[in-house]
């Protein structure tokens, strides 16, 4: 393989990168569902011909999809090893959880890119559609128990099979979801992405050459592994232990564990997850692929400069047992993963802070809050509303944590109201910041946010969240922010959930409304080290009230406008369990 000079490799970089930028684009522009198309929840990439390792991710689309693509494209190698038959134009089409994928509304589809007749590489795509089946619109299903509750559930299997759709396969597809349209709008986006990503690659090799592009490819790989082994040698060696829990699974009501011993020796890290809970019965088990995608997201969280490829986990080893809710197995519910992934990426910052204090991250708001609104208009048509909602995240030693954001499980954004009162017979009554629900601290979490939404026809209301008891930590002594709340009208006035963050079942007349009150981020140091005029100005802004800037700063401003937090109400947001050793 021929060498590579540092100024074209930089130039490959910045092209490979603006292809799958533009494909992300291609998709986001052509979606039909708001999911995609507004808050982005989708990714595209290049994959490795034989081993289906991250080449190259574009910088739009969400990271933990590029993680997990990886396993994605695995499966598709596999298949193809057992059935042969590869050729040009195959599109492959699934959304199997325990195989490369993450729940069942996150569809894959994966292309192989030929030159002269040889394998070079891979394109995917991942969206993800708004419905597949199952008991609950919008796939989010509280009380799954198995995945055949979650939705329709599809291996690898060639959508395209040399350039020729496979209508029956389409025809299955449509026949599975309450929204037959949006899904068919969604799969021609993806595959006008693929088409056109084909195309661009296609023409970047004929300008540079196959073998300068192949070895772009590894020398981006070893740039990782060499950046990624020198960030580790930096941190002193020792064993690092953190844990933190879910509220529950929506099946039993009790808390989930998820913890972590995090080794560093030399230029090597250990990942160890076993000492986490077993399988739940509920929606929030995850695979051994989705548990590795969340790891390598909080690892780019913290070493920044590391770039974005399979080489950066080469140092790594992952310990994720079968026997834990993190390495689970068909067929285990797993519609709500993003609960679990979050708080695996807060752990996994709480025991990286203990190894670098200066680089400690307090937890962000960690839940989605994946709501669902459905129901028929007057003129007897369907409509299912699903959407994600914004909090805090965690102060950290520079800032103030940011206010109304996405999580950090992706670089997607929250679908804007104007849209989603536009697709959808909804009101938003309320959209706003919710005052004290910031962890305090020296620099302060973000805050987190107050959604109030009017169903204009009858409605079936669901909720997966999470957060909703034990709140989003603190550290290097910051305090946590606020818990999770959801309530809905009824005839005798407002009702919350059984199971606090979690709720199916329900149903609200024309008229009446969902409230939502979203967790801030934990606080980053002492709250009596905040700055006086900073926390002048949150009072002058609202973000904190005079209560609240008695309870958690000590100053005497007026009234006690008290926010339940964790710790108020008995409970401790994260717990470390273990010293460097």
């Amino acid at each position: 393989m021929s060498a590579i000079d540092p100024v074209t490799l930089a130039v490959l970089k910045g092209r490979l990168e603006q292809i799958a930028d533009e494909m992300d684009a291609t998709l986001y522009r052509s979606a039909f569902n708001p999911i995609i198309a507004e808050a982005r929840d989708a990714c595209h990439g290049l994959y490795h011909a034989e081993t289906g390792d991250t080449l190259v991710q574009g910088t739009k689309g969400l990271p933990i999809f590029v993680g997990a693509m990886a396993f994605a494209v695995r499966a598709v190698i596999a298949k193809v090893a057992r059935d042969g038959g590869l050729a040009p134009g195959d599109t492959f089409l699934f959304n199997d959880p325990y195989d490369g994928g993450t729940h069942l509304n996150d569809f894959r589809l994966v292309r192989p890119v030929f030159r002269a007749g040889r394998l070079f590489c891979w394109l995917a795509s991942v969206g993800h559609w708004l419905d597949i089946g199952g008991n609950v619109p919008g796939g989010y299903n509280p009380k799954a128990t198995e995945s055949f509750q979650e939705g329709v559930r599809f291996p690898p299997v060639k959508l395209i099979a040399a350039g020729r759709l496979n209508q029956d396969l389409v025809d299955i597809l449509a026949a599975n979801t309450r929204v037959p349209t949006s899904n068919w709008g969604d799969l021609n986006g993806q595959l006008n992405a693929l088409d056109l990503g084909e195309r661009r690659f296609g023409a970047l090799l004929e300008e540079y050459g196959d073998a300068t592009v192949e070895a772009a490819f590894a020398a981006f790989s070893e740039r990782a592994d060499a950046l990624m082994r020198a960030a580790l040698r930096a941190l002193p060696d020792g064993t690092y232990a953190f844990e933190d829990v879910l509220d529950n699974d929506g099946i039993v009501d009790a808390p989930l564990t998820i913890a972590l011993d995090l080794t560093v020796a030399g230029d090597r890290m250990v990942l160890d997850f076993a000492r986490s809970s077993p399988p739940a019965q509920g929606p929030i088990n995850i695979s051994y692929a989705t548990a590795v995608a969340a790891c390598y997201v909080a690892l780019k969280h913290v070493f920044t400069d590391v770039p974005a490829n399979a080489g950066c986990l080469r140092p790594i080893t992952f310990v994720i047992p079968a026997t834990t809710l993190l390495g689970a197995g068909a067929p285990k519910p797993m519609a709500g993963y993003t609960e679990t992934i979050l708080r695996l990426i807060g752990v996994m910052l709480g025991a990286l802070a203990q190894a670098d204090p200066a680089r400690a991250t307090a937890a962000p708001f960690g839940t989605i809050n994946a709501l669902s609104l459905a129901g028929h208009r007057p003129d007897g048509s369907r409509w299912v509303m699903f959407s994600f909602f914004g909090g805090g995240l965690g102060g950290n030693p520079e800032t103030d944590g940011l206010s109304h954001a996405n999580n950090p499980i992706s670089t997607a954004t929250i679908p804007p109201v104007e849209i989603l009162e536009a697709a959808y017979p909804v009101l938003f009554t309320e959209w706003a910041l919710r005052p004290d629900s910031a962890g305090p601290g020296t620099h302060r979490g973000g805050l987190g946010a107050v959604y109030e939404i009017e169903a204009l026809t009858d409605a079936d209301v669901f909720l997966l969240g999470e957060r909703g008891k034990v709140a989003p930590f603190g550290v290097v002594g910051g305090g946590p922010a606020a818990l999770n709340r959801f309530a809905w009208q009824t005839r005798e006035g407002w009702a919350s959930p059984p199971m606090v963050s979690k709720v199916t079942d329900v149903r609200i007349e024309a008229g009446q409304r969902v409230r939502l009150e979203t967790p801030g981020g934990g606080g980053w140091g002492p709250p009596g080290g905040r700055a006086p005029e900073a926390l002048a100005r949150d009072l002058r802004l609202g973000y904190v009230s005079p209560g609240g800037a008695a309870r958690d700063y000590g100053q005497e401003t007026g009234q006690d406008t008290r926010q339940e937090t964790g710790q108020e109400a008995g409970h401790q947001p994260g717990r470390e369990t273990g010293e460097a050793r």
